[in-house]
């Protein structure tokens, strides 16, 4: 694997960071994850705007210039053979303080460190998406926004990890984590929607979430096709007693749950209006490639 380090591609074996960096340290940073279909990126541009975003939340400079991002993200799917007619590129990008003293003063790290990793895109199996997955509602709270801003897209992720053991010691899928009034907030690294009575349901940013690229995507159908939805504050029982459900992110498109906490959503099977959003999101997915 190639992976671009500061200012040049290197092999792996050579792609090595200080213990003083204070991504390291203190997990100082921010970071995007990027999908391409084919050769084309997935709404690279708005990728790119929540980094810049995250970064300038935390008082950090970006050091490379917007022109050249997209020369760089192709670049590193071209030397891992990935981003081509027979293999989609998942790529990463991290932008930490960089290197410097200990201590918390981001002053002491002069230099940013920048990496873009990318490898083969492992999609779920269409099995998946026939059966659905099953989450349960973690014990872990999300951060709360005063604290650490959902918006920020940082490297800082113990909190999603703490969420996901739960997952994993559950043998599910994966986990909803509420928030400090115990709304529904989102998954460790995805969106949730919901459907009751027709309506399509979401937490609003405003309960501590971030504003997935997918799910302004999946926003957006639902207008296109007069879906009316609902963006609000809702507890645990409002997915309980939902008629469907779905998570959403760049890798998964729209993934249908099928049971959250041992319990089967609707009758057990993907709804109908989930497999409508991803069919569109299919068929209009070019819309969102880059030109």
């Amino acid at each position: 694997m190639f992976i671009y380090l500061n200012d040049r591609f290197v092999n792996e074996t050579e792609a090595v960071v200080s213990v003083f960096d204070h991504g390291f340290l203190y997990g100082d940073g921010v970071y995007e994850t990027i999908r391409s279909y084919g050769s084309r990126i997935f709404m690279r541009d708005q990728h790119l705007a929540r980094l810049r975003r995250s970064a300038d939340a935390i008082g950090l400079t970006i050091p490379i210039p917007e022109n050249r991002w997209p020369v760089l993200l192709h670049e590193a799917m071209t030397r891992n053979d990935v981003g081509n007619d027979r293999i989609d590129a998942y790529l990463r990008i991290t932008i930490s303080r960089g290197a410097g003293d200990i201590g918390l003063d981001p002053a002491l790290c002069p230099t940013p460190t920048v990496v873009i990793m990318t490898k083969p895109l492992a999609p779920p199996s269409l099995q998946t998406y026939r059966d659905g997955v099953s989450l349960i509602v973690a014990k872990t709270r999300r951060n709360l926004p005063t604290a650490l801003d959902p918006q920020i897209k940082a490297t800082n992720f113990l909190n999603n990890i703490q969420a996901k053991r739960e997952a994993i010691a559950a043998g599910v899928f994966d986990c909803i984590l509420l928030n400090w009034e115990s709304h529904l907030t989102e998954c460790t690294v995805s969106n949730l929607f919901f459907v009751q009575a027709g309506r399509l349901c979401t937490p609003a940013l405003s309960c501590g979430l971030l504003d997935g690229i997918t799910r302004d995507v999946v926003l957006n159908l639902a207008q296109e096709l007069q879906i009316p939805v609902d963006e609000g504050s809702f507890g645990v029982e409002a997915i309980h007693k939902a008629d469907e459900c779905f998570v959403t992110n760049t890798s998964l498109e729209v993934m249908p749950v099928t049971m959250v906490d041992g319990h089967p959503i609707g009758n057990g099977a993907p709804g109908p209006l989930t497999q409508q959003l991803h069919t569109d999101f299919v068929a209009n997915r070019a819309k969102f490639l880059e030109s």
